[in-house]
C-alpha cells in the first residue's frame, strides 16, 4: 500500500469523526496529566497539532522528520518544552502524543487497508512521540543549567563590609567554574565600589586540597593585577594542619584566622584606626 494512498485513507479516519476524536484525544490526554493542566488548554494544544497532523498528512508524506511535518514538529517543540517547565514527566509528556493511537483504533472496520493505515500511522505516532521526549530532555537539561547557574551566583556573593573594604563568603566546594564566578563577580565590584581591600573568606568552605589553593590563589592574583590586596580569613586549625602537610605555599598573601580578624587588618592597610574596646561589667 503506497504512502499517499496510506495518507488519503488516515485522512478519511481522522476526519470522519474529526471533532469527536479531538474531544477523545483531549479527554485521555486530560485524565494522563492528573488535571493538573485544564481540560480548555488541553483542547486548545491538541486541536492545532490535530489540524496541522492532518495537514501534513495531505502532503502525502509519513515521514514524521520530513519537511511536511514540520509545523507539527513545530507545535510539539512548544508542547514538551510547556510540559517540562511545568515539571511533568516525560511519560507523561509522550502521552499527549501517543494517546491518539488508542483514540483512532476504534474507529477501524477491519477492512486490510485500514488495518495497514493503523500500522502506518502508529509508526508516524510512535516517531513524533519519541521527538517530544528528545525536546522534554533538552529543555530539562537547559532548565537544570540554568539553576545551577542560580545557585552558583547565589552561593557566591560579594558584599561591601566598609568604604574600601569588600568581603566575599564563600560556602561549599570551590572548582574551577566556580573560582571563575568569584573572580568576576569580585574583580567587578572593586571596580564598582573602588575598593583595594578584598577578604575572601572560606570558613564555609569544608576542606581545602591543592586544587582549592591553586583557585585561591589565582582569584588573589587577579586581585592584584586591579592594584587590590587579598586577605584570605577563615583558616581553622584543621584547614591550617591539611595546607602544611600538602605542602601548599600561600606565599605572601595574607591569612587570618577569622573574618574579624581579616576585617580588622583590611580596616588598618586602609589607613583606619582599630581599637579594641574593653567589655563593661554586668550590671553597669
Amino acid at each position: 500500500m503506497a504512502d499517499g494512498n496510506v495518507s488519503d485513507r488516515l485522512i478519511g479516519l481522522l476526519t470522519v469523526r474529526g471533532e469527536d476524536l479531538g474531544a477523545e484525544w483531549a479527554d485521555k490526554v486530560t485524565v494522563s496529566l492528573g488535571g493538573r493542566v485544564s481540560r480548555a488548554e488541553v483542547q486548545r494544544e491538541l486541536q492545532e497539532l490535530y489540524t496541522a497532523l492532518v495537514a501534513a498528512l495531505g502532503e502525502g508524506s509519513l515521514d514524521g522528520r520530513g519537511e511536511a511535518f514540520g509545523e507539527v514538529r513545530a507545535l510539539l517543540t512548544e508542547l514538551s518544552r510547556t510540559r517540562a517547565r511545568q515539571g511533568f514527566s516525560p511519560t507523561e509528556t509522550a502521552v499527549s502524543v501517543f494517546a491518539l493511537k488508542e483514540v483512532l483504533e476504534p474507529t477501524l472496520t477491519g477492512v486490510d487497508n485500514d488495518v495497514q493505515a493503523y500500522v502506518k500511522f502508529a509508526s508516524l505516532i510512535d516517531s513524533l512521540g519519541l521527538f517530544t521526549i528528545e525536546v522534554y530532555t533538552r529543555t530539562r537539561e537547559e532548565l537544570i543549567a540554568a539553576q545551577a547557574e542560580q545557585l552558583m551566583e547565589l552561593s557566591t556573593p560579594v558584599v561591601k563590609l566598609w568604604d574600601g573594604v569588600i568581603g566575599v563568603p564563600l560556602v561549599g566546594t570551590l572548582d574551577s567554574a566556580r573560582t571563575m564566578v568569584v573572580m568576576e563577580k569580585m574583580l567587578q565590584a572593586l571596580i564598582d565600589t573602588g575598593s583595594e581591600q578584598a577578604i575572601i573568606d572560606i570558613t564555609g568552605v569544608p576542606a581545602v586540597d591543592t586544587e582549592v589553593a591553586q583557585h585561591l590563589l589565582k582569584t588573589v592574583v587577579a586581585a592584584r593585577l586591579m592594584g587590590a590586596e587579598c586577605t584570605i580569613s577563615g583558616i581553622r586549625p584543621q584547614i591550617a594542619q591539611t595546607i602544611v602537610s600538602l605542602g601548599i605555599d600561600f606565599g605572601d598573601i595574607v591569612t587570618k584566622a577569622s573574618l574579624a580578624d581579616a576585617l580588622r587588618h583590611a580596616l588598618r592597610r586602609s589607613g583606619v584606626t582599630v581599637s579594641r574596646t574593653a567589655p563593661q561589667a554586668a550590671g553597669r
